[in-house]
């Protein structure tokens, strides 16, 4: 059978608006440009399937006008839904402001995605060779954080699980936090998570700091245009260099990251080249505007087969 990309994420509306600037305390800005498009756990998918690895979601959605185009563009981009809808409450929404550097900032809106509990996980069938992706929103959300504590360490020890805290990272109960830890067989977060959780500034310490922790295969630190470091267990820390490209936006920087990072491990590749190959296609990512803007598997072959060799 062919491994899927198992997400028990989340699936929210991104209100994106890039804007000349931030607003002040009280002020108020006008957009450039602006678009409501689904979000949040379907960057990583798209990821994932645009370098070959079939995806499906297995976190909650909603009944309501967020609900509805999160399911419909999950099915434009071949995405299985796993879970029934909720009747009770809408798919949440974020609002993200992007400046003229590409730099985003988000307010989250909760809703049918945070609420997964143990008989909607129960409701998953993995298949050997599967991956499963958690998501770090999940792990804060009071709903969903417990159920998962609860059933990641029943899954069986082929399963690779993936699991990104994102920016939530010091709202995960320590509970909830810490069997998370412990069945990720991959912890991929960016610097700013890493040193919130290991209060280490430098990012390759905090990634072996992270690896002394996990318990399993290593640790993903992404560091942004130096690239990212890679931790396989007890070894010491490897710089994987960046592809040096002209950002526009870097919303959904992170999820290409990781959606191709887990593609290329099903696919057998070495670590290191696993991670090489995320890098480009985050560098790929960032050069378009838009939350789902990872690339194809033949665009990422040519940057690889077309950027300098260190």
């Amino acid at each position: 059978m062919t491994a899927r990309l198992v997400h028990t994420g989340n699936v929210v509306v991104d209100v994106v608006m890039y804007l000349p600037g931030l607003p002040e305390p009280g002020g108020d800005v006008l957009a450039t440009e602006s678009r409501i498009t689904a979000g949040g756990g379907l960057n990583v998918m798209v990821a994932a399937a645009r370098q070959g690895l079939p995806s499906g979601y297995a976190g909650m959605h909603g009944t309501g006008p967020f609900g509805e185009l999160a399911r419909r563009q999950l099915a434009e981009a071949g995405i299985e839904i796993v879970q029934p809808r909720l009747a009770d409450r809408d798919t949440g929404f974020s609002v993200v402001m992007v400046d003229p550097g590409g730099e985003r900032t988000f307010a989250t809106s909760p809703g049918a995605e945070a609420r997964l509990g143990p008989a909607d996980l129960a409701r998953i069938e993995l298949r050997p060779g599967d991956l499963v992706y958690v998501s770090g929103y999940s792990l804060a959300y009071p709903v969903n954080g417990p159920a998962l504590a609860r059933w990641l360490p029943t899954l069986d020890a082929g399963i690779t699980v993936v699991v990104d805290p994102g920016p939530l990272v010091t709202q995960i109960p320590q509970p909830v936090l810490a069997p998370a830890l412990a069945r990720a067989d991959w912890w991929s977060c960016n610097e700013r998570e890493a040193g919130l959780l290991t209060g280490l500034g430098d990012p390759a310490a905090a990634a072996a700091a992270l690896a002394t922790r996990t318990g399993r295969a290593g640790v993903l630190v992404r560091t942004g245009p130096d690239g990212a470091v890679l931790v396989e267990g007890d070894r010491p820390p490897v710089i994987v260099p960046a592809f040096p490209v002209t950002v526009v936006d870097t919303n959904g920087a992170g999820d290409a990251h990781v959606g191709a990072f887990a593609a290329a491990l099903a696919r057998g590749l070495d670590p290191a080249d696993a991670v090489r190959r995320a890098n480009a296609a985050a560098a790929l990512a960032v050069t378009r505007r838009g939350p789902a803007t990872a690339p194809t598997a033949d665009e990422v072959d040519i940057l690889l087969a077309t950027a300098p060799v260190d």
